[in-house]
């Protein structure tokens, strides 16, 4: 997992509520274990005719759109199902931070888990942005994690929540895993440290222990 620090990107808006993890990334194309490939699936069922043709009148088939890094999406985005592959497709399609007034709070940790920064606002925010992504669409916003403030292009700054474990991981680039195992000298102190409370036990406190269980 690469370090989120700050960004600065050009956005797309997709204005609709309610997207679910089935409308993101299809089940169709859930049978694969890799993540590599499922960007060119994202919103397959808007982005593309049943013969596979691009639809010319969607958002992402845009030319002016591509490598945009910021999607700013309607309110409960991500709602659904548990699929990991749904921030799995919007990052492999480019995409590294969600704007929206609320996300489902599986999708939401499952972005978090993997890199991909969910962006609460309020509502008012939310519609000032879609409203000058409408007007310019070459609308760019800026990120900063450590401060926790998305930035308009007016000098606004708008700060959005983030649990600390979550935020520690993303500036450092680690998944949970990689969290644990850099705390592993401590965590070998501890195992160590308790070794030695468990061996001054004497036989006679435990058996006292065991007759106050019983």
């Amino acid at each position: 997992m690469e370090p989120f620090t700050t960004l600065t990107s050009r956005v797309v808006a997709i204005e609709t509520t309610d997207i679910d993890t089935d409308q993101i990334i299809p089940a169709r194309f859930l049978k694969t274990t890799t993540k590599i490939g499922l960007g060119k699936n994202l919103f397959a069922d808007w982005r593309y005719e049943e013969d596979g043709t691009p639809k010319s009148d969607f958002v992402l088939n845009q030319p002016e759109v591509q490598g945009v890094q910021i999607l700013i999406a309607g309110d409960n985005f991500g709602c659904g199902s548990s699929r990991e592959h749904a921030p799995w497709a919007l990052m492999d399609y480019g995409f590294q931070a969600i704007v929206s007034t609320s996300f489902a709070d599986i999708f939401r940790n499952n972005s978090l888990k993997n890199g991909l920064l969910p962006v609460i606002v309020d509502e008012d925010t939310h519609q000032q942005i879609m409203s000058l992504a409408e007007e310019d669409p070459n609308l760019e916003l800026s990120i900063d994690l450590a401060s926790q403030t998305l930035t308009l292009p007016d000098g606004r700054q708008i700060e959005f929540p983030i649990d600390t474990f979550s935020k520690t991981c993303m500036l450092e680039g680690l998944d949970q895993l990689g969290y644990l195992q850099k705390q592993m000298d401590q965590i070998l102190k501890f195992e160590e440290s308790y070794g030695d409370r468990v061996n001054t036990l004497s036989p006679s406190s435990g058996d006292e222990r065991r007759e106050t269980r019983d």
